[in-house]
């Protein structure tokens, strides 16, 4: 069975690190969402990832496609 590669990783951390990463205007270009162009926070962002599932997954697998297996 294949280890889930966000085991124990909060949301939070997820959207911190790719903000760090690309910065607001680039997570916005590649994942077309308001919370990364309308006033951007994490907190905002988070908030609105807990709601909103079909978006939480697309920041997900960003997250795992450029922090945890970015080859």
């Amino acid at each position: 069975m294949p280890k889930d590669p966000l085991h124990g990783i909060t949301l939070e951390r997820i959207v911190i690190a790719l903000q760090e990463k690309f910065g607001w205007e680039e997570l916005d270009r590649r994942i077309r969402i308001n919370c990364f162009a309308l006033n951007p926070s994490i907190q905002s962002s988070v908030k609105f990832l807990r709601k909103t599932p079909w978006a939480r997954t697309k920041v997900e697998n960003l997250y795992i496609d450029t922090i945890v297996n970015p080859d």
